[in-house]
């Protein structure tokens, strides 16, 4: 928990640098998945978590010592619920609405989060840090109508799309409960993100070859390939950053801070984009203002 003056501690930072991380992330994911599915999206963001994280567990710790069957069921239920439902609804709301949609969408995760927090964990809110949280949805809702109208028009924007980032944002918003009590059990942040995403690799897999069938690498999209890839490495840096920041600061502040990605994402988009996708109007820098006063709100306030 922060102390008075300590605004920008070691967790805020960490959180900060996890929402940089997921923009990355969301972008690459939108240009990843053009023929591409989310599913490819994911197997490739899951191999690459798995390739850094299990080696880091073991070089620089000892992850059998410090797991207690409570910590290991904890971090379990994070991977199947978070990384692997959440992100795989995630992934498909990118690909079927764009990342502009999807993920100020997403990002109504605090709210199920927060709340969540308070029930199991007995963390308390307080009705500052509650505007706060809401200044935040409405702000990234405005910066979702407006935008989103600047899209083209073959994007998959019907009730179903804009329906399942909402599904993702539930299912994110229960991982840092879980990944919370793990850490509780004194077990190393990289020893639960080793746990968590090879329960959520092995899940998937096991999914795939119940339903559809294994994929074939060789049948992705070599022009999609390198994006995919970069969106793994910045998934990667962004859970480092994420399961530092739960580590050192409660839930209820650290996730509403990683929820000011989407700012990051029009940021990048307009850096980034060379056509008028991404226009910048009164109502949007409104928007991206509501959003980030939340932000503050919630630091300030925790």
């Amino acid at each position: 928990m922060m102390l008075g003056g300590e605004i920008l501690s070691v967790g805020v930072f960490l959180a900060a640098f996890g929402a940089c991380a997921l923009a990355v992330q969301s972008l690459s994911v939108r240009y990843g998945t053009i023929t591409s599915s989310a599913s490819d999206a994911l197997i490739v963001g899951l191999g690459i978590n798995v390739l850094v994280l299990v080696p880091a567990a073991f070089l620089l710790g000892s992850p059998i010592e410090n797991l207690t069957l409570r910590s290991l069921a904890a971090f379990t239920a994070a991977g199947l619920l978070g990384t692997m439902v959440g992100r795989a609804m995630h992934f498909e709301g990118i690909k079927r609405i764009g990342s502009s949609r999807a993920e100020p969408i997403k990002a109504s995760q605090p709210l199920h989060a927060s709340l969540i927090a308070v029930v199991v964990l007995g963390e308390v809110v307080t009705g500052g840090h509650v505007l706060s949280m809401i200044a935040i949805v409405v702000g990234i809702a405005v910066i979702t109508y407006e935008h989103g109208r600047s899209d083209d028009d073959t994007s998959d924007s019907g009730y179903i799309g804009i329906a399942i980032p909402f599904v993702a944002a539930f299912f994110y918003g229960i991982e840092p409960t879980f990944a919370k009590l793990g850490l509780a059990e004194g077990t190393a942040v990289l020893t639960g993100l080793m746990i968590k995403t090879v329960s959520a690799g092995l899940g998937f897999l096991i999914y795939l070859w119940w339903t559809e069938g294994l994929p074939d690498p060789r049948t992705f999209e070599r022009s999609e390939v390198p994006w995919l890839v970069a969106a793994g490495v910045a998934n990667t840096l962004f859970l480092l950053g994420y399961y530092g920041a739960l580590e050192l600061e409660p839930v209820s502040l650290v996730v509403p801070l990683v929820q000011s990605s989407p700012l990051v994402v029009i940021l990048l988009s307009v850096l980034l984009v060379s056509d008028d996708l991404e226009r910048i109007t009164p109502r949007l820098a409104a928007g991206a203002l509501i959003a980030v006063a939340g932000a503050i709100g919630v630091t300030l306030l925790s």
